[in-house]
């Protein structure tokens, strides 16, 4: 069976593209085939023939440098007035990458959930990509930075199922740099799904010809489906051009993203999967955000802060392997983990909501530039139903969730009226959203794999 290689998706440093032309139609994904998801191992495993190919990563500098001020990104989702709401305690954020580092920020909240790239464990992350990923979902506090996870409470289940820092062995005796494939994610998918995570974060993309994506994608396809069937939550990021197979569809045959002749998944499962396109500090999409009918909303993912993959401090900038300087963390990588974590918040406040009934209250609450809606309800290949929202995903009172007591379920950390005494509204964007407790509505207030050395960089207090 083809088994496409993935892209994890980081910055690698890659042109600005052109704006691209409005896309067409994309094929519908086939349905779920049993048979493949009954084919699959999700016991950890090497991959065939690994060995290692380049060093893991290292922190440069000495660590003295600190990144003062929390970052434009968390400033913009207004997260830690969530807060008041929720901070994800009881939720399992599974982190489906090149493993997490045991960083001290994740101290007592971090689980190992198995290696599927050689025979070590999910706790070790040569690449740097999944300790990046996962401190944006639940990175502590801490007083020496501004920066700080979206679900700080929440716990993170590692499990490694790829690696640019390897050298895989096929059948034939061919040597390829880098491991991890659709099989290995689908596998990887299960797993978590079995140790009880609550939501599934997956930056990886496996951008495939669309002529074959039904075969080459079944496994992934079948994985994804029995996740969301046992209740858990699995968002993907939407894939950037220029990384590994990755284009930007122009809308002919054969040209990348949302075009006919390509298709990105797990993206592409449409209801199954919370899509994540990126947005720039200036609020546009960003070029190299793949667009396309399966994208569901946007987040935040240029200028990123996070966990130093191999230190215990932050970082805002990566030295790719081959490269002499730094460049800044982006892309929608980086962009999936802050929709990660709003839904471990949403599931902390409302644990009665499937998650299905979670994904669409994300989507609902999302902030469209201006509030304004789609123009004739057209859907938005470029950030989907809009900006996240942490502080209306988790406040917003919907109609359809309404028992009579209140929003479905409200935990009882999570009950009672917010104050926001600084006169802000309870949204991060233009909307006005109806806080709720649990006695009822109380008020309305208004590369083919990144490999990176990681650098800091100094900034002053603000």
């Amino acid at each position: 069976m083809l088994a496409a290689i993935l892209t994890v998706l980081g910055t690698v440093g890659a042109p600005a593209l052109a704006a691209p032309a409005v896309p067409v139609d994309a094929p519908v994904p086939p349905p779920p085939d049993p048979t493949a998801l009954a084919a699959l191992d999700p016991e950890p495993h090497p991959l065939p023939g690994v060995a290692s190919r380049v060093p893991c990563v290292r922190s440069a500098g000495d660590g003295g440098e600190v990144l003062a001020g929390a970052p434009w990104s968390q400033q913009r989702l207004r997260f830690t007035d969530a807060w008041r709401f929720t901070r994800g305690a009881g939720q399992t954020v599974a982190v489906i990458d090149t493993g997490v580092s045991r960083h001290p920020r994740l101290a007592g909240r971090l689980v190992d959930g198995g290696d599927f790239v050689g025979s070590q464990s999910g706790l070790l992350d040569c690449d740097g990509h999944g300790t990046l990923v996962a401190g944006i979902v639940a990175a502590a506090p801490d007083p020496a930075t501004g920066f700080v996870g979206v679900a700080p409470d929440a716990r993170i289940l590692a499990i490694r199922q790829s690696s640019a820092t390897v050298t895989t062995t096929a059948p034939d005796g061919s040597v390829a740099a880098g491991g991890g494939n659709v099989d290995t994610l689908a596998e990887a998918v299960l797993r978590a799904t079995r140790l009880g995570a609550t939501v599934i974060n997956i930056s990886e993309a496996a951008c495939v010809p669309a002529a074959g994506a039904g075969p080459a994608l079944a496994p992934l396809r079948a994985a994804v489906r029995a996740a969301v069937d046992a209740d858990v939550v699995v968002v993907a990021a939407a894939g950037n051009a220029g990384s590994g197979a990755c284009g930007q569809g122009t809308g002919g045959q054969g040209t990348g993203g949302q075009g006919p002749g390509q298709v990105v998944a797990p993206a592409w499962f449409g209801d199954d999967v919370l899509s994540v396109g990126y947005t720039r500090r200036d609020g546009l999409p960003a070029p190299l955000s793949l667009r396309g009918p399966w994208v569901s909303l946007s987040a935040p993912g240029s200028e990123i802060v996070s966990l130093d993959p191999a230190g215990p401090g932050v970082v805002d900038r990566v030295v790719p392997i081959g490269a002499e300087r730094a460049v800044p963390i982006e892309g929608t990588s980086f962009a999936a983990p802050y929709v990660s974590g709003v839904v471990a918040l949403v599931r902390a406040r409302y644990p009665g909501l499937d998650a299905r009934q979670v994904m669409a209250r994300v989507t609902a609450s999302a902030d469209r530039p201006g509030g304004a809606p789609a123009v004739g309800g057209a859907h938005d290949d470029a950030v989907g139903a809009g900006t996240v929202d942490p502080v209306a995903a988790v406040a917003d009172v919907r109609p359809d969730e309404f028992t009579g007591t209140g929003p479905a379920s409200v935990s009882p950390a999570g009950a009672g009226r917010v104050d926001l005494t600084d006169g802000r509204d309870a949204h991060s964007g233009s909307r006005t959203v109806a806080l709720a407790g649990s006695a009822g509505a109380m008020a309305l207030l208004g590369g083919a794999g990144l490999v990176v050395f990681v650098a800091r960089r100094a900034r002053r207090p603000r």
